[in-house]
């Protein structure tokens, strides 16, 4: 192993895990100023240093760029885990999140941002690992990006039947100018709209039922 591989691989092991979609070679050589082929060998090493030592967590090379996967033979596992969580823990940060995709989904990242005016990509990587929100489809007029969407488990967790029991937001707003502010967050986003390839089919009432800054 050289040195300049051994100097790559903590800084891509930590930049892969926090993010939430493929990162291609090209982008994180950028970053680390390194080449991509420098990255590309990093990257194999770790993958086939995590399968040898049959480690929990996989590195796979997908969609044209390298993400991080919990190993298929601990899903069993990781879905009890999950189902077993208790949704009174979400921190604060997670909570706005989920509120904002609950009731503007589908939603962008980019949306859920303009609503907390933060950026939420932590958040939402830390509410798609619990298994409340899920990927809905993506937005062809924002560069493709992802949007997000409630899951059956947030429906179960919050002990809905269906979206449509989610309380109004004025029960949430203190005062009428934070509730007009809020609105008006949310009128502001565009609301995209899906073609069929863009979305998986799903009947209309499971639509949504399927499925941090801080974590926990």
């Amino acid at each position: 192993m050289s040195d300049r591989t051994d100097e790559l691989r903590g800084p891509l092991e930590a930049l892969l895990f926090v993010s939430d979609e493929p990162v291609s070679a090209i982008r994180l050589g950028k970053i680390l100023d390194a080449t991509p082929s420098e990255v590309e060998k990093a990257l194999r090493e770790l993958s086939d240093e995590y399968a040898d030592e049959e480690r929990g967590f996989q590195l796979r090379g997908v969609a044209g760029g390298w993400r991080m996967y919990t190993h298929p033979a601990h899903h069993p596992y990781i879905e009890q885990y999950v189902l077993s969580w208790d949704t009174r823990r979400l921190s604060q940060a997670a909570l706005e999140a989920l509120a904002v995709i609950a009731y503007h989904q589908p939603v962008a990242r980019a949306g859920v941002n303009a609503v907390r005016g933060v950026n939420s990509e932590a958040v939402i990587a830390s509410l798609a690992e619990k298994g409340l929100i899920r990927e809905a489809g993506r937005d062809k007029n924002a560069g493709n990006a992802i949007l997000y969407g409630t899951t059956r488990t947030f429906l179960e967790k919050f002990g809905l039947k269906d979206l449509a029991e989610l309380p109004p937001l004025e029960e949430f707003a203190p005062d009428p100018d934070t509730e007009r502010a809020i609105r008006e967050r949310l009128n502001a986003l565009d609301g995209p709209t899906l073609s069929d390839e863009d979305v998986d089919d799903v009947e209309p009432d499971d639509e949504y039922e399927d499925s941090d800054d801080d974590d926990e």
